[in-house]
C-alpha cells in the first residue's frame, strides 16, 4: 500500500510539472497588415511574453516574399550580448529596432514598392521555447486625376454594332485602380451587342499601374441628351477613395420625322421695310438632309435652311414652304408657314394742301391713310397737338387760325409704323397790322429800323411814307404764313413821321411811327494858363459868354430840343453866379490885406511902372474869334494897345 501511494504521488508531480511548463511558453502578437504611402515611414510592432524577460530571449527579424518562390532572409538579430543589423540587405540602411514595455518595434524608412513583403518577428527563450509572428506590409500610391476623351465624330443610330463612345485613363496608382463607366449616374456593365467595356492595365517602369478603359455602346436617339463619365476608385491606407472625370456628350445622328418653318425675326408682327429671317429645320439630326425654302406665290426657291428677306413690302406676303430631303434614304418631308407684311400708305389730307377760309367761317379737314391695321391720327400746329382725331374742326376762323397743320397717322400695334401729311390754311380778310408799343421813338442813332408786320389774306401790299413821300424802294418786304412783313430804315438825326400802309383789296390798315431825334451837347472847358484873380474873372466871363452863345444857338433849333436844354442852362447860370459871389468875397479880402492893387508894403523902384496892369484873355464864341483886352477895372482896350 505504501509503495502504491508513493508511485501515485510521483506521477502527479510529473503531470503538474508538465502542465506548469506548458503555461509558461513564449507568446508573440503582431498586426495582420500595416499600410503606408510610398516614401513614408512604416512601423511594425511585435509584442511578446516570456518568463525569461527581454534579457533572456533572442530576437530576430526576417522578411519573406509574398509570391513565387518564398525566400526568408534575416535582417536583424539581438540577444543578451549583441545587436546586429545584417549587412548587404536591402534594409541595412533603412531600419531600426526599438524596445517597448510590451515588445519591440521595427521601423522602416523611405518605404518602396519592393518593400511590400511579409515581416517575421521570431522570439527564442532559454526555458520557454520559441515563437514567431508575421505582418504583411502594404504600400500605396495615390494615382493622378483621371481623364476622359469623347469620339470626335457623330454616331448614327442606324449603326448595327456598338460604337465607341470614348475612353478613360488613370495613371500611376498602386495598387491597381478600378474604372467604372456611367451614363447619367447609372453604371454601365457589359451587355452583349449593347454595351462593351474594355480595360487594359499597364505596369510602368516605376512599378506603378496605369489603367485605360474604353466604352462602346449601341446608340439610340435618347443618347443625344445623355452625359457619360468615368469613376475611378483606388486604395489608400485609410480605405478606398473615388474621383470622377468630366462629363461628355456625343453627337447622335438620327433622321427627321417632321420639319417646320418659322419666322425667326422680327418677333411679332412684320411691317414694310423690315428684314425677315426665315428658318427651316427638321426634328432630326442628319447630315445627309438637304433643305429648301420656296415662295409658293412666285415659285421661287432657295437651297438653304435660313433665308433673309431684306426691306420687305406687302408683295412679300404669302406662303413659304420648307422641304427636307434625306439623300441617303430618299425620304422627303415638308411644311409651310404664311408670312403677312403689314402696310401703311402715305397720309391723305382733305381738303388738299392749300386751303383758304374767310375770316369767321368754319373749316373741316380729314386725314386718313390706308393700312392693314387700325390707325390713330393726331393733328399738330407748330409742334403743338391741337386735335386727336381723323377729322380736324376749325370754328370761327381768325388770323390766329392760319398756319401749317400736320397730321400724323400711327399704327398702335407696331412701333415705328407711322406716316404724315400737311395742310396750309389761309384766313382771308382785310389787313390787320400787329400793333407795337414802340410807335413813339426817341433816338440818338443815325438810322432807325422800323418793322410793319401785317396779317391778312391775300398777302397785303405794304407802302411806307415819310413826309408824304413814298419810300417803298428802301423797304425789305416778304410774305409770311399769315400775311406780309416789311422792314425799312430811315434817318434818325431829325424828327420825322413815318407811316406804314397795308392793303390787299379787301381793306386797308395804317400805323404811324413818330421819330424824335435827340441832340448830344458837348461843352469844352477853356485851359487856364495864368492863375490870378483876373484870369478867374475872365474865365467866368468866357463861360457866361459861351452859355449865352449856346442859348442863342438853341433858339434856332427845333422846339423840342430847346425844351431839353433850358433846364441845363438855368442850372449852369445859377452855379456861375454863386462862384462869382465867392470870388468877390475873396478879392475883397485880399484887397484889404494889401495883396492886390498896389497895396503891398514893398514895391520894385527900378521897374518902370505901367499906367495899367493889363491881362490878355482869348475867348471863342461859336465860330467867330474876337481878341478882347481887359484891364484890372474891366475896361475894354483898343486893339492898338495890345
Amino acid at each position: 500500500m505504501a509503495v502504491r501511494g508513493t508511485g501515485s504521488l510521483l506521477v502527479g508531480l510529473v503531470v503538474l510539472l508538465h502542465t506548469w511548463r506548458a503555461g509558461a511558453a513564449v507568446e508573440v502578437i503582431m498586426e495582420d497588415k500595416v499600410k503606408v504611402y510610398l516614401g513614408r515611414e512604416a512601423q511594425i510592432n511585435c509584442s511578446y511574453t516570456s518568463d525569461d524577460g527581454s534579457g533572456g530571449v533572442t530576437l530576430e527579424w526576417f522578411y519573406e516574399t509574398l509570391s513565387g518562390a518564398k525566400v526568408k532572409e534575416r535582417i536583424f538579430y539581438q540577444d543578451s550580448i549583441m545587436k546586429i543589423i545584417e549587412k548587404g540587405s536591402r534594409f541595412t540602411d533603412r531600419i531600426s529596432v526599438n524596445h517597448t514595455n510590451s515588445g519591440v518595434i521595427l521601423t522602416i524608412r523611405d518605404v518602396q514598392l519592393e518593400d511590400e513583403l511579409d515581416f517575421i518577428c521570431a522570439i527564442k527563450s532559454l526555458t520557454d521555447g520559441s515563437e514567431e509572428g508575421r505582418t504583411k506590409l502594404r504600400v500605396f500610391v495615390k494615382p493622378q486625376l483621371p481623364t476622359i476623351e469623347a469620339v470626335p465624330s457623330g454616331i448614327s443610330i442606324s449603326e448595327e454594332n456598338p460604337s465607341k463612345i470614348g475612353s478613360c485613363e488613370v495613371k500611376n496608382g498602386y495598387p491597381q485602380p478600378n474604372i467604372t463607366w456611367y451614363k447619367d449616374k447609372i453604371p454601365l456593365r457589359n451587355i452583349p451587342n449593347e454595351v462593351i467595356v474594355l480595360s487594359s492595365v499597364t505596369t510602368e517602369s516605376s512599378g506603378l499601374f496605369s489603367v485605360e478603359s474604353e466604352l462602346s455602346k449601341k446608340i439610340v436617339k435618347e443618347d443625344k441628351d445623355a452625359f457619360f463619365y468615368c469613376e475611378v476608385t483606388y486604395f489608400v491606407p485609410g480605405g478606398t477613395l473615388m474621383s470622377e472625370t468630366d462629363r461628355i456628350n456625343v453627337t447622335v445622328y438620327y433622321p427627321s420625322t417632321a420639319v417646320k418653318i418659322w419666322v425667326e425675326s422680327p418677333k411679332g408682327k412684320i411691317k414694310e421695310g423690315d428684314s425677315v429671317e426665315l428658318h427651316c429645320s427638321g426634328n432630326g439630326n442628319n447630315p445627309s438632309s438637304v433643305f429648301t425654302i420656296k415662295y409658293l406665290k412666285d415659285d421661287v426657291s432657295w437651297d438653304v435652311n435660313i433665308k433673309l428677306l431684306e426691306n420687305v413690302t406687302r408683295q412679300n406676303s404669302g406662303v413659304y414652304e420648307c422641304t427636307s430631303t434625306d439623300v441617303e434614304i430618299f425620304v422627303e418631308l415638308s411644311n409651310n408657314t404664311e408670312v403677312f407684311v403689314n402696310y401703311l400708305d402715305p397720309a391723305f389730307v382733305t381738303p388738299h394742301e392749300l386751303n383758304v377760309v374767310d375770316k369767321g367761317d368754319d373749316l373741316n379737314a380729314t386725314c386718313n391713310a390706308l393700312s392693314s391695321l387700325p390707325t390713330e391720327t393726331t393733328w399738330f400746329k407748330n409742334g403743338q397737338e391741337v386735335s386727336k382725331s381723323h377729322t380736324l374742326f376749325l370754328r370761327n376762323a381768325t388770323f390766329d387760325t392760319a398756319g401749317m397743320y400736320e397730321c400724323v397717322v400711327t399704327v398702335p400695334e407696331i412701333e415705328g409704323m407711322t406716316t404724315s401729311g400737311s395742310m396750309h390754311v389761309h384766313v382771308q380778310g382785310p389787313p390787320e397790322i400787329m400793333r407795337t408799343p414802340l410807335t413813339e421813338i426817341e433816338t440818338y442813332e443815325q438810322t432807325v429800323e422800323l418793322v410793319c408786320d401785317v396779317r391778312g389774306y391775300p398777302p397785303p401790299f405794304i407802302i411806307w411814307t415819310i413826309s408824304d413821300e413814298k419810300i417803298t424802294t428802301l423797304a425789305s418786304n416778304e410774305e409770311t404764313g399769315y400775311g406780309s412783313k416789311s422792314v425799312v430804315k430811315v434817318d434818325g438825326t431829325s424828327n420825322a413821321t413815318v407811316t406804314c400802309n397795308a392793303t390787299n383789296g379787301l381793306g386797308t390798315d395804317t400805323m404811324v411811327f413818330n421819330i424824335k431825334a435827340k441832340i448830344v451837347t458837348h461843352t469844352t472847358t477853356p485851359a487856364v494858363t495864368t492863375i490870378s484873380s483876373a484870369t478867374v474873372i475872365s474865365s467866368t466871363t468866357s463861360a457866361i459868354t459861351t452859355i449865352s452863345s449856346t442859348t442863342a444857338g438853341a433858339a434856332n433849333r427845333p422846339e423840342e430840343t430847346r425844351k431839353d436844354s433850358k433846364g441845363f442852362i438855368t442850372a449852369v447860370i445859377i452855379i456861375l453866379i454863386l462862384l462869382l459871389a465867392i470870388l468877390g468875397s475873396v478879392l475883397f479880402f485880399l484887397y484889404k490885406k494889401g495883396k492886390i492893387c498896389g497895396r503891398s508894403g514893398k514895391q520894385d523902384l527900378t521897374k518902370e511902372k505901367s499906367s495899367k496892369d493889363n491881362i490878355v484873355v482869348e475867348m471863342t464864341r461859336d465860330n467867330t474869334e474876337e481878341a478882347i483886352l481887359l484891364g484890372v477895372n474891366g475896361e475894354k482896350q483898343p486893339p492898338t494897345e495890345q
